[in-house]
């Protein structure tokens, strides 16, 4: 037997019933060779990672905008803690940590730059509207043409809330990306001053924690044993409505009020006038971008989705600010 074959049959062995099994995946858009050592959840995790968006994602916000300092987390920081999480749970719970891996390190691959100030400005100039996850599975379909697995586009397409993953790895990164970004966000909104630890709901504090680490202690072990009794993969109802106030709380105190109205105002302002630009002068575009053979629109939100906050800064000077020059 090969060695992806024995790792096939100790899945099959050894995890949970619920699992998705490597050997049970529901395949691939286009055919493709098996590997002698990997299963395609592997192949898939390892696909994602080499990839170019997965590269970019370090200079892309989470919440703060080009932070002065060295500590704040980045999307690829975020997306990092996301798959740590998902396969702690993953490994208690006798799923495919492969599996799980795999969706979490591709969830925000379309993010665009400047978080989700930058997603709701993409939201506003396409006529279908911009959706971070859905441009997720962009990337790894058509952009970068990583050929993933169902079980992985799935998981990748189906991490936000209002969505339903079809597996139970899908649904543990569903739930740990949340668990994740609030308490390291809120860990960031202390560092810069915004919050206290104290300003926190007092049961988020009584309930999950007095800081980042111990509310993530709680949150991760309560969906283990709710989930080991129960045949969902799941929180307590106390725990959950517990979280729904902590994420209304971040809204309200962080996620809204990062920034001043009026430095979201200028994000928007710049990625529209880039959009407008390129509509304009399709041909300054990138060639493989335009050999995707998408809308002119979608084409320009690819651009734009794909960009770092830093590139974006740079290709805004490139097309509106002059030039110096020497006489």
């Amino acid at each position: 037997m090969s060695l992806r074959e024995l790792r096939e049959e100790y899945e099959t062995k050894s995890l949970s019933p619920r699992a998705t099994k490597s050997i049970e995946t529901r395949g691939r858009k286009f055919p493709a060779e098996k590997c002698c050592v990997r299963t395609d959840f592997q192949k898939d995790r390892d696909r994602i990672t080499h990839c170019k968006a997965f590269r970019r994602l370090m200079h892309k916000t989470q919440v703060f905008i080009s932070p002065e300092r060295d500590h704040y987390r980045t999307r690829l920081t975020h997306t990092l803690e996301v798959a740590q999480i998902s396969r702690t749970v993953a490994r208690a719970l006798a799923l495919n940590e492969d599996l799980t891996e795999a969706i979490a390190l591709g969830h925000d691959l379309g993010h665009t730059p400047y978080g989700h100030t930058g997603e709701d400005a993409l939201n506003g100039l396409l006529e279908g509207g911009f959706r971070h996850n859905e441009q997720s599975v962009r990337v790894v379909e058509t952009l970068e043409n990583l050929n993933l697995t169902y079980e992985v586009i799935d998981g990748i397409l189906n991490h936000r809330t209002v969505c339903r993953p079809a597996t139970p790895e899908g649904r543990v990164v569903q739930l740990c990306d949340k668990i994740a970004y609030m308490n390291h966000d809120v860990d960031d909104a202390i560092r810069a001053r915004l919050l206290t630890e104290a300003d926190l709901p007092a049961v988020v504090s009584s309930t999950l924690g007095t800081s980042p680490g111990k509310r993530i202690d709680t949150l991760v072990r309560n969906l283990i044993e709710q989930s080991l009794s129960h045949t969902e993969i799941e929180l307590s109802p106390e725990i959950s409505d517990c979280l729904k106030i902590f994420r209304t709380f971040m809204f309200e105190r962080v996620y809204a009020h990062q920034l001043h109205a009026a430095e979201r105002a200028k994000i928007k302002t710049m990625l529209r006038l880039m959009y407008e630009y390129f509509l304009q002068n399709p041909t300054k575009l990138p060639q493989e971008i335009v050999e995707n053979a998408a809308p002119l629109d979608i084409s320009i939100a690819d651009y734009i989705a794909g960009m770092t906050d830093r590139f974006a800064q740079k290709r805004f000077r490139e097309i509106f600010m002059p030039s110096a020059w020497e006489i």
